[in-house]
């Protein structure tokens, strides 16, 4: 099966400037393409992700791919798909994020000593472009009709638009032309809001290079989940690569809780995995959802492509101990990890009985309501069950020396720091 057969089984192909010249280029040889991201954080979250992942599978096919962090498009923002003006950013921030980011790029594709991949800064090559080499040299080549009748232009008619913004495309094809001069780039990809700046660059390289330039763009789908709402975003907002920003546990809890109605699409994108082998957790999506078995899958497959095994292994572990009840098999760093979005509260290292604890913690509400929770055996502390209302809790229960954690019924955690 050839890069581009496999893509539209992966439903990850959404429009194409010339879908048969680009099979045909890419069946007949191995060819160099780029993807481009531009530096607005120093952190890319999973949105940002699927180009990219269509661009390993690029490499993992063979072909050779070319990595753009946008130093000089950062600094000016790019319109596309927003309704108002970017606030720009200091160069200096723009240069911190071109550094995590360019990190990260690092991470995920210049595996095994692989010198196949190129990373590259658009600004290198512009930031000794004069205003007057910009207009004559590339500015006469673009019609301001043309410009106008592009979507990322056009929707923003009516709320406004700077020349800055507007500029954009006209950067980003320079980007393209440069990298067919200088790294024999023929393809460029990216999300469905870029299609408007791909083909100006398509644009730009057969006036400058010849009609008959062998270039192509390809765009992947807009993706929302099953609800109808934005991929990659939660009640606590975007989930990022960098694990200071998403801790690797939430970032495999995120995929380890996908709908059954997305698993099977998430698996052909983010993952991997054959036909075969997603094929078969689709059947047991269909007929053992209960078993969750793609979604963790899905989990360890994403997890381990971003943060490696070691991370994973330890996400793993977090989920395990938090399912089983058995908190004590994780450290304190562990238990920092996985529940820094549980509620937390500070108690003193003072010893005290858990009835008045508990109360004045405020994790119970009263005295009477922590009897009845003992009695019932709906307390746990650190994942032993309390048996006595006459039980102290001192730093001696805490683990690592920081930590109690407390279960109220069977979901209700609250992580308790002692200082």
């Amino acid at each position: 099966m050839g890069i581009i057969d496999e893509l539209e089984w992966r439903g990850a192909i959404n429009q194409q400037t010339d879908a048969e010249g680009l099979r045909e280029l890419t069946d007949l040889k191995k060819i160099s393409l780029y993807c481009g991201i531009d530096p607005t954080g120093d952190s890319m979250h999973i949105g940002n992700l699927i180009p990219f992942m269509m661009l390993k599978r690029f490499q993992l096919a063979g072909h050779r791919p070319v990595i753009l962090v946008g130093g000089a498009t950062g600094s000016i923002g790019d319109p596309s798909g927003r309704s108002t003006e970017r606030s720009l950013q200091t160069m200096e921030q723009v240069q911190k994020n071109v550094e995590g980011l360019t990190a990260q790029m690092t991470r995920l594709f210049l595996t095994d000593g692989d010198n196949t991949v190129r990373m590259v800064n658009n600004y290198e090559w512009t930031e000794n472009l004069s205003m007057l080499d910009f207009l004559r040299d590339y500015g006469k080549n673009f019609s301001i009709n043309t410009m106008l009748a592009k979507d990322i232009v056009s929707s923003r008619l009516d709320s406004g638009i700077s020349f800055t913004e507007f500029s954009y495309q006209i950067l980003q094809s320079i980007d393209f032309l440069h990298l067919y001069r200088r790294e024999g780039v023929q393809v460029q990809i990216g999300g469905s809001d870029q299609w408007g700046n791909i083909t100006s660059g398509l644009d730009l390289i057969r006036k400058k290079e010849g009609a008959d330039a062998k270039v192509f763009g390809l765009t992947i789908p807009l993706m929302l989940k099953a609800d109808g709402t934005k991929f990659g975003k939660t009640a606590g907002g975007a989930i990022w690569l960098d694990p200071q920003k998403t801790t690797p546990y939430e970032f495999y809890h995120f995929w380890a809780n996908t709908d059954d109605r997305d698993v099977v699409k998430y698996l052909k994108y983010f993952t991997f995995l054959d036909q075969e082998q997603i094929q078969a957790l689709a059947e047991k999506v269909e007929n053992e959802p209960h078993k969750r078995e793609a979604q963790k899958a899905l989990a360890e497959e994403v997890t381990r492509f971003v943060h490696g095994e070691e991370l994973l292994a330890q996400a793993k572990r977090i989920s395990v101990a938090l399912f089983s009840g058995d908190i004590r098999s994780l450290t304190a760093e562990e238990i920092e990890e996985g529940f820094k979005e549980m509620p937390t509260f500070i108690a003193s290292k003072e010893t005290k009985n858990i009835v008045d604890w508990l109360v004045e913690l405020g994790i119970v509400q009263s005295k009477r309501q922590v009897r009845e929770d003992i009695s019932k055996g709906a307390i746990s502390i650190n994942g032993e069950k309390v048996t006595s209302i006459d039980l102290n809790i001192s730093s001696a229960d805490a683990i690592g020396g920081r930590f109690v954690i407390i279960r109220k019924g069977r979901k209700n955690y609250s992580l308790v720091k002692l200082v």
